[in-house]
């Protein structure tokens, strides 16, 4: 491996390539290793990849893995087709590389060039992939010629959908509907608002538009800290989608709220905005730490307990918001790498939990109460079937159907239950930039009094 000193000076010749580096590493960092996204991003991300790096270099790394993530099975198979002996085993890793290599060839408005020789020089920096410079250079130049072809053929079902999400889909939603989200997550995902008050002032201000929904979807590229009203506290980042699921409980001010899973604070900044007495809990104290940073912008306030939600003992709420863990598959758009980590398996051990935090919900609300449970998951074992579960052991809990003017008058978002249930190709627009939803599953719920 070449020495820390040797990766320096070879960046400071070669503008970009810290970046480059960055990319592969943190493709092994997901895809082998199982890290999110956001985790490989973040500031203490574990392993570091970033340190040194300008911030230019982080967003380009940033774009590289984020567009690789989302078209991995076309690179894939694209750099197969290129590959006839596969990739040399003593040098596996070499993979990450020409992945970072192919997502700029096919995805980013990066120079041929420079995607090339950059990723050839990644190559020569370590020992076991130097000996592979010359294939790196072979299959990326390939790839080049081969680009309009590759991009025509591409499918989104059937090449950036790992299987058994697309047999899942294709079982529960149809071919038809299947093919429209894995289309739908192959978009660069929207940027919505939700607003602490006057939705159309603050849309006209912010030169977005606002949604039947209620909530203001943004069409500029200008950092969000800078667009008037972030500093001031009077909105914040949130799909459309995922905020229904607080409106849904009708709060009035001085509800006592509990908010279960409430981090990073979203529905939570909702119920407060609204005047509820919130308790926001959380099993992560690192989670609850961006919730407070977040209602301190926001100059909102709940109280805010770090506890594992089945083993909570509190006075019982008016109201409880269930915003459950899952397999997050609604938000792939948003977040792709959750299409590359997560398993199969995940999904009974999650439901399992959902369970559980449902029945603490009933616990914990008083009679007459109402309890929503939302999940950013379009697995319906996570959905429908959780809440179907509920109340065949429960005959205390009955379900609370949505009504159509509660979200929008967008009928096609509830099911035959008065269930929300959103999907990525939900709310078209002429633009793929401003379609689309965050796939959800929201339940309103009371227990008898």
């Amino acid at each position: 491996m070449a020495s820390a000193e040797s990766q320096r000076q070879e960046a400071e010749h070669h503008p970009g390539l810290p970046a480059r580096l960055a990319a592969a590493a943190i493709f092994g960092d997901i895809i082998a290793k199982g890290h999110s996204l956001e985790e490989c991003f973040s500031a203490g991300a574990i392993p570091a990849r970033l340190g040194g790096l300008a911030p230019r270099d982080v967003a380009l790394a940033r774009s590289i893995v984020t567009a690789g993530l989302r078209r991995l099975g076309t690179i894939r198979a694209a750099l197969a087709a290129l590959l006839d002996k596969g990739l040399p085993r003593q040098a596996a890793h070499l993979e990450w590389s020409l992945i970072a290599g192919a997502a700029q060839i096919l995805f980013l408005d990066v120079p041929d060039h420079a995607a090339v020789d950059l990723a050839v020089r990644a190559a020569r920096l370590e020992s076991k992939t130097a000996p592979f410079a010359g294939l790196v250079n072979a299959v990326l130049r390939n790839l080049i010629r081969g680009r309009e072809k590759i991009l025509a053929e591409s499918d989104p079902l059937e090449h950036d959908t790992p299987p058994w999400l697309g047999a899942r889909w294709r079982k529960t939603y149809g071919d038809d509907l299947a093919f429209a989200i894995a289309r739908a997550n192959r978009a660069e995902p929207t940027l919505d608002l939700t607003v602490k008050s006057d939705p159309e002032l603050w849309a006209q201000r912010l030169g977005g538009r606002l949604l039947p929904t209620g909530s203001i979807r943004l069409t500029t590229h200008t950092p969000v800290t800078e667009l008037p009203g972030f500093a001031e506290g009077e909105w914040w980042i949130q799909d459309a989608a995922a905020a229904l699921p607080a409106r849904l409980l009708g709060v009035a001010p001085g509800m006592r709220v509990g908010d279960f899973c409430a981090a990073p604070g979203g529905k939570a900044a909702q119920l407060a905005a609204a005047g509820a007495d919130v308790t926001a809990i959380d099993r992560s104290a690192e989670r609850l730490k961006r919730l407070a940073a977040n209602f301190e912008r926001l100059r909102l306030h709940a109280d805010v307990i770090v506890a594992d939600i089945v083993s909570l003992k509190a006075p019982p709420f008016d109201a409880v918001l269930v915003d459950a863990p899952c397999l997050s598959t609604g938000t792939i758009r948003r977040h792709p790498d959750i299409a590359w980590t997560k398993k199969p398996g995940d999904i009974a051990a999650l439901s399992a939990i959902q369970a559980r935090m449902l029945d603490k919900a009933v616990e914990l609300v008083k009679p007459g109460g109402q309890i929503v449970y939302c999940t950013c998951s379009i697995e319906p074992e996570e959905g429908e079937m959780q809440i179907a579960a509920l109340l065949r052991r429960n005959p205390d809990v009955a379900r609370v159907p949505i009504r159509p003017s509660e979200v929008g008058g967008l009928d096609e978002i509830l099911n035959e239950n008065g269930e929300l249930r959103s999907l990525p190709p939900h709310l078209p627009a002429d633009e793929d930039r401003l379609a689309g939803l965050d796939g959800f599953f929201a339940a309103r719920l009371v227990r008898r009094p």
